[in-house]
């Protein structure tokens, strides 16, 4: 058995006829049949139940698809890391980031990575978050760095630090000359809300008993900001994200509610090969 066989016996798995899997490996039928019955002999088990349209796996081959994928993935992953290796840490990093993430990107972690392994390039693709998971889940990306709340169940993540949200606004806007405020404290106003926590910021306002009045929703927390500083409303982001835009004319007022704190996260698939060099950023990434 060897892994040019198990890559044969997946073709046919997976494409459930003899014929189409010929087809897909670019190889003649008669060939391809000869090997799956190598395969059997040497297992002294059957691996298919054929019949006159499809084949079906049988219990033994449902057994060797399973472990014949692990054998595949780590086969592969094997020669990507000794290539990471011969090229000594040379190459292009494809990360995802949130336009919220301010200057983590920026920061003395990321830094520091820069200056250890500096023949390294970045290819970044910027967008919310629910773009850069579908982009992790289809491989174009290496690493996301995102913000809760998100679904995780497929992924590794590596938290920043927790942070508040904040309610920017022009002094016209300003009802007070305090630095906090409470949540309740947003009711009745004109509020510019980053879609990414629509949801979050609808259910929160309930719990304290009303509903937000929202002037405009955006896709970009510094589209929010601008509008603010523009005087149109209230903009609610993360706190970290008030530096992106042109804020000279903002008021910036932290909102007292745990349930509005979110975080800055990078992450990365279970069960999928992660270069050495995203392990590398990823450790640069929470390093301080």
């Amino acid at each position: 058995m060897d892994i040019r066989q198990l890559k044969y016996f997946i073709t046919i798995a997976e494409e459930g006829q003899i014929t189409a899997a010929a087809k897909k490996l670019w190889m003649a039928q008669p060939p391809l049949s000869h090997q799956m019955k190598l395969l059997e002999d040497e297992l002294g088990v059957v691996l298919f139940e054929r019949g006159p349209r499809q084949i079906q796996l049988t219990d033994a081959g449902k057994i060797l698809f399973n472990r014949a994928r692990q054998i595949i993935e780590l086969s592969d992953s094997t020669i990507k890391e000794i290539e990471d290796f011969k090229r000594g840490f040379k190459g292009t990093l494809n990360i995802g980031t949130v336009s919220s993430s301010g200057n983590i990107l920026l920061n003395e972690g990321i830094a520091k990575f820069h200056k250890e392994y500096s023949g390294v390039r970045f290819e970044i693709h910027e967008s919310n978050t629910y773009t850069l998971i579908d982009l992790l889940t289809r491989g174009l990306i290496e690493v996301g760095i995102v913000r809760t709340p998100f679904k995780n169940a497929l992924f590794h993540c590596r938290y920043a630090e927790e942070e508040p949200m904040a309610a920017v606004m022009d002094k016209k806007y300003d009802w007070q000359s305090g630095t906090n405020i409470k949540l309740e404290e947003l009711k009745g106003r004109p509020l510019i809300i980053y879609r990414r926590f629509d949801r979050l910021i609808e259910d929160v306002c309930a719990f304290h008993g009303f509903s937000p009045e929202v002037f405009c929703r955006t896709d970009d927390a510094r589209t929010s900001i601008l509008w603010a500083n523009a005087g149109h409303g209230i903009a609610v982001v993360p706190a970290s994200a008030v530096t992106l835009a042109s804020h000279e004319n903002l008021r910036v007022k932290i909102i007292e509610e745990k349930r509005l704190r979110t975080q800055i996260t990078a992450i990365w698939m279970k069960g999928r090969y992660l270069s050495l060099l995203a392990e590398k950023f990823i450790n640069h990434f929470t390093a301080i």
